[in-house]
């Protein structure tokens, strides 16, 4: 494998990589439906250390609107509902000894365009990251020509290389949050 292949290789891999943590952190932005996903970030002070919340109960959705919280260790059942508290997924849980349910609220007009706005801004520094990572790969690739490793030629060819993976790679990002706005945006 050459090292242009090599390079784009890895350029390839950086792309992968920023378009599933914005899958994930889009995961976590809350629609109009439950989903377990939407704890992920929550942690919960246990055994005096900070843990997430899915290593420490079972979370289900029995309806649409309706997240159901099952720990594994009923003592843990306050600490649980206190970081839910703290979290700021605006959602109040209501513990009865044994689960916590949560009810997401109806969103309303304002906050969709505010959850909207987020996934863009999101979706603008997946893309920012995934241009830092064609520039990278660019800066890689003129060093191999200077050094002598690569002619003009190839170098434009690996460079047009970068730039289609580039777009496509962006093309995905604009797919994912377009997703994650209609998910918001639906009532």
């Amino acid at each position: 494998m050459s090292d242009v292949d090599s390079a784009i290789g890895e350029s390839e891999r950086k792309m992968s990589r920023a378009v599933e943590f914005l899958e994930q952190d889009l995961s976590v932005i809350r629609t109009g439906r439950a989903s377990p996903s939407l704890l992920d970030k929550v942690l919960v002070d246990a055994w005096g250390a900070e843990q997430p919340i899915n290593t420490l109960a079972t979370i289900s959705v029995p309806e649409p609107r309706l997240l159901v919280v099952q720990p594994w260790d009923k003592s843990l059942i306050g600490p649980i509902e206190k970081a839910i508290q703290k979290s700021d997924l605006g959602m109040n849980p209501n513990n009865d000894g044994n689960v916590i349910r949560l009810a997401l609220p109806q969103l309303n007009e304002q906050r969709r365009v505010e959850l909207a706005k987020q996934v863009r801004k999101r979706a603008e520094e997946a893309k920012i990251a995934i241009r830092n990572i064609r520039r990278d790969a660019d800066t890689g690739l003129k060093r191999l020509e200077k050094d002598g490793e690569l002619s003009q030629d190839d170098l434009r060819r690996a460079t047009e290389r970068v730039q289609k993976l580039t777009d496509h790679t962006i093309k995905q990002v604009d797919e994912a949050a377009g997703r994650k706005e209609r998910e918001v945006k639906d009532v």
